[in-house]
């Protein structure tokens, strides 16, 4: 039942966006209540805590302000269109298991590695390269293909050396793809282009890449202390070295996810020039034919539509507490702006824009989704709940430092956030708490902010 309820909000979602018709939104609202409705039996923990205080607080302004029944049912629907996102990324992880790809990174790290450092870099770069396009689905690819590598290395803390590597390299890519949810969420906040911001976040993205190199770079040197474990791993490495037809075999195959990415990201830059339609949407159109066109390359049509069905059967319900929480603080957010209390909101936070100055407010915008993380916030819903006071306060700043500002204020939630699904899948996938998972990666996370509030404030000079 939940899983049919959750399809048809999003189908209905769809619809209503193509034919913007009162019927299919009202569909698409009553839907979307019956989602947060049924899915009170199933939830727990931090989601429904502030599932519920965001549904509280939603019927109370509406209440307050004498809101009709109606009122009730059509402020839900908000925040469908990141949870469509949500719900299809997964299915771009098909092309990447149906080609053998994992197998291939196993070849390559028995060829090629000798060091911890030079493991540590690899599994950071794949990390990046998979996130790109495959959101959350890249970080149990990658730790199953990094993994049993480990063992013939002198790592002393095995979870932490994948931890940091993983989700350092899995965070970067977030300030840019266009497969992930919070950069439309952004962009649509901001109203900035793709094509302009771009080169920016990509910038910021690389950066981050190169401080976690440099960082593993560092640590890795601890190891090299263990000779004895040392020397076999280099032994093994260098008998293997020798099979130089299959080393030119897997990096031309690892060229397939590079172009894969590139193609893309230019698909959705086009139908964004070309179409009126936003840019989470047309993320949500391309990812299913995206995938299919690939597979049909790999020659793994009937394997596609088998993994396809699989996902639709599983996927949607482990989504319950993402649809609750995200449904909730959408419903919550709408209500602020039917009872105009975004305004109040505004205004409060006009005055501190006055006390303290435009420049010292735009500087604490990246803090923002990092402290509400720590309460069980995803930074999509902290930065559309200031997103208004932004836009009144902030209309001057241009579009491409607020993007920039917003995109690289998420990051360190997703690093740090106990809560979020980051760290959350993580601490399934090694069974290790998501706050030790937060803690290890609480250095990276402070250089990355010093960087960042350092990079905007030389843009706002110029």
């Amino acid at each position: 039942m939940l899983k049919m309820i959750y399809t048809l909000a999003l189908i209905f979602y769809v619809l209503s966006s193509f034919f913007p018709i009162a019927i299919l939104q009202t569909l698409m609202a009553i839907f979307a209540l019956l989602s947060v409705s049924y899915s009170l039996f199933y939830v727990r923990g931090p989601a429904l805590i502030f599932g519920l205080i965001f549904l509280l607080l939603g019927s109370s302004l509406l209440f307050a302000h004498h809101a009709s029944t109606a009122s009730y049912v059509l402020s839900f629907g908000n925040m469908l269109q990141v949870l469509i996102v949500f719900a299809l990324v997964p299915i771009l992880s098909l092309p990447i298991q149906l080609g053998g790809y994992a197998r291939d990174i196993q070849d390559m790290i028995s060829q090629k590695l000798k060091r911890p450092a030079q493991l540590y870099s690899l599994t950071s770069i794949l990390s990046y390269v998979f996130s790109s396009f495959m959101n959350l689905a890249a970080l149990p690819i990658t730790y199953y293909a990094i993994e049993p590598a480990t063992r013939h290395y002198p790592i002393l803390n095995k979870s932490r050396f994948l931890n940091r590597a993983i989700t350092h390299g899995y965070a970067m890519p977030l300030l840019w793809a266009p497969v992930t949810p919070i950069v439309g969420i952004v962009l649509e906040l901001t109203n900035a282009s793709y094509v302009n911001v771009l080169p920016y976040l990509i910038t910021l993205s690389f950066v981050g890449l190169g401080l976690d190199l440099v960082i593993g770079l560092f640590t890795s040197r601890i190891h090299r202390s263990i000779k004895s474990q040392s020397k076999q791993s280099q032994n093994e490495t260098a008998a293997a070295i020798e099979k130089t037809e299959q080393k030119s075999k897997l990096s031309y195959r690892f060229l397939h996810v590079i172009v894969a990415i590139i193609i893309l990201n230019i698909c959705i830059a086009l139908f964004e020039k070309w179409t009126p339609l936003s840019f989470l949407f047309l993320v949500s159109l391309l990812i299913i034919p995206f995938s299919l066109c690939w597979c049909f390359i790999l020659g793994q049509i009937r394997p596609f539509f088998t993994g396809l069905k699989d996902h639709f059967n599983h996927h949607l319900f482990k989504m319950k507490n993402q649809f609750f929480i995200f449904l909730s603080a959408g419903f919550f957010i709408t209500t602020l702006h039917m009872t105009h209390t975004d305004q109040v909101i505004s205004h409060w936070i006009s005055e501190i824009v006055n006390f303290t100055g435009v420049t010292f407010f735009l500087l604490t915008i990246p803090f923002i989704p990092l402290v509400l993380a720590f309460v069980g916030l995803h930074p999509a819903i902290s930065l559309v709940l200031i997103a208004e006071a932004i836009h009144t306060n902030l209309a001057h700043v241009s579009p491409i430092i607020l993007t920039l500002t917003m995109l690289g204020g998420a990051i360190p939630a997703f690093l740090m956030g106990p809560y979020n699904g980051t760290l959350g899948l993580m601490s399934t996938i090694m069974n290790v708490k998501p706050t030790t998972l937060s803690n290890w990666n609480c250095i990276y996370t402070m250089i990355y902010l010093f960087i960042l509030t350092g990079g905007i404030q030389i843009l706002l000079m110029f």
